[in-house]
């Protein structure tokens, strides 16, 4: 939990570095939160199936995007990879999957162009 909460300390920063960690910690319990406030709109009788998506998670899904593209940024950085990267997400399926093996790699040693290794800062 503590890697959510520093992911969102670092709301709307997108210079640095982000370890895996912290990236795959977000991308997990922002998932948690999602299913369990998409639950509770199926319960409450907030989730429009027109639109596909309910009241709460919708809500919280617009208030988790500058922080998931901010944490998504800086793990580009991480593997030494400029942030502008992200837009590729935009082609389908194959914007995905880069994404996710990008975030998948392991970090860059040593002190890149985004700053320093977070790995060898923390430890």
């Amino acid at each position: 939990m503590n890697w959510y909460l520093m992911a969102l300390k670092r709301y709307a920063e997108f210079s640095g570095r982000s370890r895996r960690k912290e990236y795959w910690f977000f991308v997990l319990f922002y998932l948690i939160i999602y299913l369990g406030l998409a639950f509770i709109d199926g319960a409450a009788g907030t989730y429009d199936a027109q639109v596909q998506i309910g009241l709460l998670s919708g809500i919280f899904a617009l208030a988790m995007l500058i922080p998931g593209i901010a944490v998504t940024v800086r793990r580009l950085h991480d593997t030494g990879r400029s942030g502008w990267w992200i837009l590729i997400s935009f082609i389908p399926l194959i914007g995905a999957i880069v994404i996710l093996v990008f975030t998948v790699l392991d970090s860059q040693p040593g002190a890149n162009q985004y700053g320093p290794n977070p790995i060898e800062s923390t430890e």
